[in-house]
């Protein structure tokens, strides 16, 4: 099966739907949401969500940040399932869970291969600094340039197959096979029409031991992968029409590093990466804030410097999210 083209041929008929409904409306509630589907917007008590993702590949960075082709005929992407919920727990408080399910279809020089599994689960909490919603619409005074702030914690959970895990080629992956535990932080601003948002993530990868690598059992080891860093920076615009809602438009930019990984105590050459993209999301909700819509792109692009030991890929994304007031 050609995951690429089945998820053209989802997207189309869902891009197609989606446009001929008139009760859209793009803005979520401000004070949550905006960042991402499983963010429940203040006062609001959980949200629901689904999305497509289907990631590209096409070249790669290597060590020296230099941008490197495929072979020729080459042919590789990535589709994930993704499901979440989020529920608040408390005036401030609320935390939320994601599972994908993952889908490869390869082609590299003359190997094929194609497999599908479970990814890894991601737990987040959140807690919001702020007690009333931040969105404006006009500046009196510095008190309306007060954004809304989440401090927030994560957890990966290596439910996928890894290399460690019976993959039998790097084509197999579904996860990584390591716990991560995240500290994040998130920073939203709008004075309608215009937004801003503020991302930032701080990961540390738990130590595994090691047996076995791609199916083959190898002398035991210990083994951690490096620190991960990643921040993005994003402006949106916000147009409403009356009787339809709104329409929001996104634009983002993102940057991803990991250090080097250990094995026993000791740094492993050439292990660490880094890859930095631009997106862009058009997003639309329902008239009573109960539904959003998002199509996303994201692209990193094939130029020297703008990654490291990293595959560059696109990705392109539709999802739906529910909340529940």
């Amino acid at each position: 099966m050609n995951f690429a083209r089945w998820f053209a041929a989802v997207l189309i008929a869902a891009a197609l739907i989606l446009c001929t409904r008139g009760d859209a409306r793009a803005a979520s509630c401000c004070g949550g949401g905006a960042a991402s589907p499983l963010v429940i917007p203040k006062f609001a008590a959980a949200v629901a969500a689904a999305s497509i993702d289907l990631e590209t590949y096409d070249g790669y960075w290597n060590g020296a940040g230099a941008h490197v082709a495929d072979p020729p005929g080459s042919a590789l992407s990535q589709a994930r399932l993704s499901v979440g919920y989020a529920r608040r727990l408390g005036d401030n408080w609320q935390a939320g869970l994601l599972a994908p399910v993952v889908m490869n279809d390869n082609r590299y020089a003359n190997e094929s291969s194609s497999s599908q599994g479970i990814g890894d689960v991601t737990a987040n909490v959140w807690y919001e600094a702020f007690d009333n919603i931040t969105c404006v619409y006009q500046v009196e005074s510095w008190r309306d340039l007060v954004p809304a702030v989440y401090l927030g914690g994560g957890l990966v959970i290596p439910t996928g197959v890894s290399p460690f895990d019976g993959a039998a080629s790097s084509y197999d992956i579904t996860g990584r096979g390591f716990y991560r535990l995240d500290a994040a932080l998130l920073v939203e601003k709008t004075v309608f029409p215009w937004s801003v948002g503020f991302s930032y993530s701080y990961g540390i990868h738990r130590e595994r031991p090691v047996n076995r690598e791609y199916g083959d059992y190898v002398a035991p080891y210990t083994k951690r992968l490096g620190d991960r860093r990643s921040w993005s920076l994003s402006g949106g615009y916000t147009h409403y029409a009356p009787g339809m809602g709104d329409l929001t438009a996104t634009v983002a930019y993102s940057d991803l590093a990991e250090g080097a990984a250990t094995i026993d105590g000791a740094a492993v050459p050439s292990s660490s990466v880094a890859r930095r993209a631009v997106g862009v999301t058009l997003a639309w909700t329902s008239l009573d804030g109960a539904w959003v819509a998002r199509f996303g792109f994201n692209r990193a692009p094939r130029l020297d410097g703008w990654g490291e030991n990293f595959p560059s890929t696109d990705i392109y994304s539709l999802g739906v999210s529910h909340v529940l007031w």
